[in-house]
Protein backbone atom coordinates (compact mmCIF):
# COMPACT_ATOMS: atom_id res chain seq x y z
CA UNK A 1 0.00 0.00 0.00
CA UNK A 2 1.48 3.46 -0.96
CA UNK A 3 1.89 6.41 -2.97
CA UNK A 4 3.62 5.07 -6.05
CA UNK A 5 2.96 1.73 -8.11
CA UNK A 6 4.25 0.30 -11.14
CA UNK A 7 1.33 -0.60 -12.03
CA UNK A 8 1.13 0.17 -15.66
CA UNK A 9 -2.59 2.44 -15.41
CA UNK A 10 -2.88 3.41 -12.09
CA UNK A 11 -0.23 5.31 -9.68
CA UNK A 12 -0.95 4.16 -6.20
CA UNK A 13 -2.58 1.71 -4.37
CA UNK A 14 -4.96 1.70 -1.48
CA UNK A 15 -5.75 -1.53 0.65
CA UNK A 16 -8.44 -1.43 3.51
CA UNK A 17 -8.92 -4.57 3.72
CA UNK A 18 -6.14 -7.33 2.33
CA UNK A 19 -6.50 -11.02 1.81
CA UNK A 20 -8.73 -12.80 -0.56
CA UNK A 21 -9.99 -16.33 -1.70
CA UNK A 22 -9.30 -17.75 -5.39
CA UNK A 23 -12.93 -18.49 -6.78
CA UNK A 24 -12.10 -18.48 -10.52
CA UNK A 25 -8.62 -20.06 -13.04
CA UNK A 26 -7.97 -16.03 -12.96
CA UNK A 27 -7.32 -16.70 -9.44
CA UNK A 28 -4.59 -19.60 -9.62
CA UNK A 29 -1.42 -18.23 -10.14
CA UNK A 30 -2.53 -15.35 -7.48
CA UNK A 31 0.83 -12.88 -7.53
CA UNK A 32 -1.23 -10.88 -3.83
CA UNK A 33 -1.64 -14.62 -2.64
CA UNK A 34 2.46 -15.13 -3.42
CA UNK A 35 3.77 -11.49 -2.05
CA UNK A 36 1.06 -11.90 1.39
CA UNK A 37 3.29 -15.12 2.23
CA UNK A 38 6.42 -13.66 1.78
CA UNK A 39 4.77 -10.09 3.97
CA UNK A 40 3.86 -12.75 6.50
CA UNK A 41 7.53 -14.43 6.79
CA UNK A 42 9.00 -10.92 6.98
CA UNK A 43 6.28 -10.04 10.17
CA UNK A 44 4.31 -7.43 8.81
CA UNK A 45 1.40 -7.04 10.96
CA UNK A 46 -1.30 -6.70 7.99
CA UNK A 47 -0.52 -10.08 6.62
CA UNK A 48 -0.33 -12.67 9.78
CA UNK A 49 -3.76 -14.10 9.33
CA UNK A 50 -3.72 -17.22 7.69
CA UNK A 51 -6.68 -18.34 4.78
CA UNK A 52 -8.88 -21.41 4.16
CA UNK A 53 -5.40 -23.79 2.54
CA UNK A 54 -7.69 -24.68 0.05
CA UNK A 55 -8.38 -21.31 -1.43
CA UNK A 56 -6.38 -18.95 0.64
CA UNK A 57 -3.03 -19.14 2.46
CA UNK A 58 -0.61 -18.16 4.81
CA UNK A 59 -0.91 -14.62 5.54
CA UNK A 60 -3.84 -13.63 3.08
CA UNK A 61 -6.95 -14.38 4.89
CA UNK A 62 -9.39 -11.22 4.58
CA UNK A 63 -8.61 -8.61 7.10
CA UNK A 64 -10.26 -5.81 7.74
CA UNK A 65 -8.63 -2.55 8.50
CA UNK A 66 -10.57 0.40 9.64
CA UNK A 67 -7.12 2.34 10.24
CA UNK A 68 -6.12 2.51 6.82
CA UNK A 69 -9.46 4.20 5.80
CA UNK A 70 -7.92 8.06 6.08
CA UNK A 71 -4.81 7.08 4.08
CA UNK A 72 -5.94 9.15 0.78
CA UNK A 73 -6.71 12.09 2.84
CA UNK A 74 -3.42 12.66 3.29
CA UNK A 75 -2.35 12.83 -0.48
CA UNK A 76 -2.81 16.40 -1.39
CA UNK A 77 -1.51 15.54 -5.20
CA UNK A 78 -4.22 14.19 -7.57
CA UNK A 79 -3.54 10.75 -8.26
CA UNK A 80 -5.59 7.09 -9.72
CA UNK A 81 -5.68 4.93 -6.70
CA UNK A 82 -6.17 1.56 -6.96
CA UNK A 83 -8.24 0.13 -4.62
CA UNK A 84 -7.18 -3.09 -2.87
CA UNK A 85 -4.55 -4.51 -4.94
CA UNK A 86 -4.04 -7.44 -2.62
CA UNK A 87 -7.75 -8.01 -1.98
CA UNK A 88 -11.29 -7.59 -2.89
CA UNK A 89 -13.37 -4.94 -1.87
CA UNK A 90 -16.58 -7.03 -2.65
CA UNK A 91 -15.57 -9.95 -0.70
CA UNK A 92 -18.45 -11.63 1.39
CA UNK A 93 -16.54 -11.45 4.47
CA UNK A 94 -16.17 -7.36 4.14
CA UNK A 95 -19.56 -6.06 5.97
CA UNK A 96 -21.35 -3.49 3.82
CA UNK A 97 -21.00 -0.49 6.41
CA UNK A 98 -17.01 -0.80 5.56
CA UNK A 99 -17.66 -1.09 2.36
CA UNK A 100 -19.62 2.26 2.51
CA UNK A 101 -17.02 3.60 4.23
CA UNK A 102 -14.18 3.46 1.99
CA UNK A 103 -16.79 5.19 -0.73
CA UNK A 104 -17.26 8.08 1.53
CA UNK A 105 -13.65 8.82 1.96
CA UNK A 106 -13.76 7.99 -2.08
CA UNK A 107 -16.32 11.16 -1.68
CA UNK A 108 -14.50 13.24 0.07
CA UNK A 109 -11.44 12.77 -1.95
CA UNK A 110 -12.69 14.20 -5.22
CA UNK A 111 -9.24 15.54 -6.65
CA UNK A 112 -8.58 11.62 -7.01
CA UNK A 113 -9.67 9.08 -9.43
CA UNK A 114 -10.15 5.40 -7.53
CA UNK A 115 -10.28 2.49 -9.82
CA UNK A 116 -11.85 -0.86 -7.98
CA UNK A 117 -11.71 -4.02 -9.49
CA UNK A 118 -13.46 -7.08 -8.52
CA UNK A 119 -14.62 -10.87 -9.30
CA UNK A 120 -17.50 -10.56 -7.29
CA UNK A 121 -19.56 -8.96 -9.41
CA UNK A 122 -22.50 -10.91 -8.02
CA UNK A 123 -22.19 -9.51 -4.62
CA UNK A 124 -21.31 -6.03 -6.02
CA UNK A 125 -24.73 -5.91 -7.91
CA UNK A 126 -26.65 -6.44 -4.83
CA UNK A 127 -24.45 -3.65 -2.43
CA UNK A 128 -24.27 -1.27 -5.62
CA UNK A 129 -27.78 0.32 -4.36
CA UNK A 130 -26.54 0.24 -0.72
CA UNK A 131 -23.45 2.53 -1.88
CA UNK A 132 -23.64 6.23 -3.22
CA UNK A 133 -21.32 6.51 -5.99
CA UNK A 134 -18.95 9.41 -6.20
CA UNK A 135 -17.96 10.71 -10.16
CA UNK A 136 -14.27 9.85 -9.21
CA UNK A 137 -14.98 5.84 -8.64
CA UNK A 138 -14.41 3.68 -11.67
CA UNK A 139 -15.29 0.17 -11.26
CA UNK A 140 -14.12 -3.25 -12.58
CA UNK A 141 -14.93 -6.53 -13.08
CA UNK A 142 -12.17 -9.15 -14.45
CA UNK A 143 -12.74 -11.11 -17.26
CA UNK A 144 -9.85 -13.69 -17.93
CA UNK A 145 -12.10 -16.34 -19.96
CA UNK A 146 -15.37 -16.91 -21.74
CA UNK A 147 -16.64 -18.59 -18.23
CA UNK A 148 -15.77 -15.00 -16.37
CA UNK A 149 -17.76 -13.20 -19.54
CA UNK A 150 -20.96 -12.92 -17.04
CA UNK A 151 -19.63 -10.51 -14.66
CA UNK A 152 -19.60 -8.09 -17.34
CA UNK A 153 -23.45 -8.17 -17.04
CA UNK A 154 -23.66 -7.29 -13.86
CA UNK A 155 -21.42 -4.67 -13.74
CA UNK A 156 -23.45 -2.77 -16.78
CA UNK A 157 -26.19 -2.27 -13.52
CA UNK A 158 -23.65 -0.40 -11.31
CA UNK A 159 -24.49 3.28 -11.29
CA UNK A 160 -20.58 3.79 -11.68
CA UNK A 161 -19.14 6.87 -13.33
CA UNK A 162 -17.01 4.62 -15.61
CA UNK A 163 -17.23 0.79 -15.91
CA UNK A 164 -14.74 -1.15 -16.56
CA UNK A 165 -12.87 -4.81 -17.57
CA UNK A 166 -9.56 -5.91 -16.35
CA UNK A 167 -8.71 -8.54 -19.19
CA UNK A 168 -6.03 -10.11 -17.38
CA UNK A 169 -4.02 -12.54 -16.87
CA UNK A 170 -6.25 -13.04 -20.34
CA UNK A 171 -6.44 -17.01 -20.51
CA UNK A 172 -9.03 -17.40 -23.46
CA UNK A 173 -10.56 -16.11 -26.08
CA UNK A 174 -13.33 -13.35 -25.70
CA UNK A 175 -15.28 -13.59 -29.24
CA UNK A 176 -18.70 -11.47 -29.57
CA UNK A 177 -17.74 -9.16 -26.17
CA UNK A 178 -20.50 -6.96 -25.96
CA UNK A 179 -19.10 -4.04 -24.68
CA UNK A 180 -22.21 -1.36 -24.39
CA UNK A 181 -22.06 0.25 -21.40
CA UNK A 182 -18.43 -0.26 -20.88
CA UNK A 183 -15.55 2.81 -20.76
CA UNK A 184 -12.67 1.18 -20.94
CA UNK A 185 -10.98 -2.25 -21.29
CA UNK A 186 -7.16 -3.46 -19.73
CA UNK A 187 -6.01 -6.40 -21.22
CA UNK A 188 -2.55 -8.59 -20.55
CA UNK A 189 -0.97 -12.03 -20.47
CA UNK A 190 0.14 -13.74 -16.75
CA UNK A 191 3.07 -13.44 -15.29
CA UNK A 192 5.44 -15.41 -12.44
CA UNK A 193 7.10 -18.91 -12.67
CA UNK A 194 4.06 -20.79 -13.65
CA UNK A 195 2.41 -18.44 -15.77
CA UNK A 196 0.10 -19.54 -18.24
CA UNK A 197 0.98 -18.14 -21.94
CA UNK A 198 -1.66 -15.55 -23.64
CA UNK A 199 -2.13 -16.39 -27.57
CA UNK A 200 -1.62 -13.22 -29.52
CA UNK A 201 -4.92 -13.18 -31.36
CA UNK A 202 -6.95 -13.13 -28.71
CA UNK A 203 -5.27 -9.81 -27.45
CA UNK A 204 -5.79 -8.74 -30.87
CA UNK A 205 -9.04 -9.96 -31.09
CA UNK A 206 -10.08 -7.82 -28.37
CA UNK A 207 -8.22 -4.69 -29.08
CA UNK A 208 -10.32 -4.88 -32.52
CA UNK A 209 -13.31 -5.02 -30.46
CA UNK A 210 -12.59 -2.41 -28.70
CA UNK A 211 -11.49 -0.32 -31.54
CA UNK A 212 -14.88 -0.91 -33.37
CA UNK A 213 -16.78 0.01 -30.30
CA UNK A 214 -14.95 2.77 -29.19
CA UNK A 215 -13.85 2.07 -26.42
CA UNK A 216 -10.25 3.04 -24.94
CA UNK A 217 -7.75 -0.12 -25.13
CA UNK A 218 -4.82 -0.57 -22.38
CA UNK A 219 -1.92 -3.20 -23.07
CA UNK A 220 -0.73 -3.79 -19.67
CA UNK A 221 1.69 -6.68 -20.66
CA UNK A 222 2.56 -9.99 -22.65
CA UNK A 223 3.89 -11.56 -19.52
CA UNK A 224 6.36 -14.52 -19.02
CA UNK A 225 8.27 -15.41 -16.04
CA UNK A 226 8.08 -11.64 -15.10
CA UNK A 227 5.83 -8.86 -15.87
CA UNK A 228 7.99 -7.18 -18.41
CA UNK A 229 9.59 -10.18 -19.56
CA UNK A 230 7.60 -10.32 -23.58
CA UNK A 231 7.20 -6.21 -23.37
CA UNK A 232 4.00 -3.99 -23.77
CA UNK A 233 3.68 -4.30 -27.73
CA UNK A 234 0.96 -5.57 -29.50
CA UNK A 235 0.92 -4.76 -33.41
CA UNK A 236 3.75 -2.70 -33.17
CA UNK A 237 2.73 -0.06 -30.57
CA UNK A 238 1.65 0.33 -26.86
CA UNK A 239 -1.84 1.06 -26.06
CA UNK A 240 -1.85 3.63 -23.35
CA UNK A 241 -5.56 4.31 -23.70
CA UNK A 242 -7.76 5.69 -20.89
CA UNK A 243 -11.06 6.83 -20.32
CA UNK A 244 -12.19 10.42 -20.30
CA UNK A 245 -12.47 12.33 -16.91
CA UNK A 246 -15.04 10.61 -15.02
CA UNK A 247 -18.39 12.06 -15.07
CA UNK A 248 -17.48 14.25 -18.60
Amino acid sequence: MGDRSAIEWTEATWNPTTGCDRISRGCDNCYAMALSRRLKAMGQPRYQRDGDPRTSGPGFGLTVHPDSLRLPLSWKRPRRVFVNSMSDLFHAQVPVDFVQQVFAVMAATPQHTYQVLTKRARRLRRVATSLTWPHNVWMGVSVEDAEAVHRVDDLRQVPAAVRFLSCEPLLGPLPGLRLDGIGWVIAGGESGPSARPMDQAWAEDLRDQCGDANVPFFFKQWGGRTPKAGGRELGGRTWDDMPALAGV
